[in-house]
């Protein structure tokens, strides 16, 4: 069994949230046709979407952040076993406490739902010209579209966070938006529009 199958195993056992498989197809798919050569991934989980990206291409060097302590470290021993470990560094802290210079070709953001709009605008500075930003889980397992399903408030106000956000995303002046409602759990890929 392929490293990869496991992981989805391991997530699927374990509650663990990963990208749905026609959404990391798309997800490999955009870098392969990209080539980006720094990626920032905000939420590493068990560092499954990380692997992914980096087996896209031997010169893609990628910073993976995870505030779970648990999942950090199985995402490390992950990103090991692969032998990825020279190129996908593993920052186990807050997104927040994550300060750096560096410019990334691809910010994927698979985070805190209600937080992207923030870690848009904290990290829009660290995008590369021409780069983009991957944002997952937009319809949020279909219930953004479908509140009358959701019986917790807690999650009708996640989803009304995630449909307020979609609502700016599409209409942001400054951002290009291409949103795939019916790809994995939604994703967008969003790019700076040029002055």
């Amino acid at each position: 069994m392929d490293k990869l199958e496991q992981l989805e195993i391991t997530a699927k056992e374990n509650n663990v949230p990963i990208m749905m498989k026609d959404g990391i197809e798309f997800l490999t798919d955009l870098v392969k046709e990209r080539k980006p050569q720094s990626i920032l991934e905000l939420g590493t989980a068990i560092g499954y979407s990380a692997i992914q990206m980096a087996r896209c291409d031997e010169s893609i060097e990628i910073d993976t952040i995870e505030l779970d302590e648990v999942r950090g470290k199985q995402a490390v021993q992950n990103i090991l076993d692969e032998k990825l470990d020279h190129r996908v560094h593993v920052h186990l802290m807050n997104i927040d406490d994550f300060k750096t210079d560096k410019k990334y070709d691809l910010i994927f953001i698979d985070a805190a739902k209600a937080q992207y709009r923030r870690y848009m605008e904290m990290f829009k500075d660290n995008l590369a010209e021409g780069g983009v930003f991957v944002l997952d889980n937009l319809c949020f397992h279909g219930l953004v579209d479908n509140p009358e399903l959701i019986q917790s408030r807690q999650t009708r106000q996640l989803c009304r966070k995630i449909r307020d956000f979609r609502e700016w995303l599409l209409q942001a002046e400054e951002y290009n938006c291409d949103f795939r409602k019916n790809i994995g759990d939604g994703v967008a890929v969003v790019s700076v529009k040029t002055k």
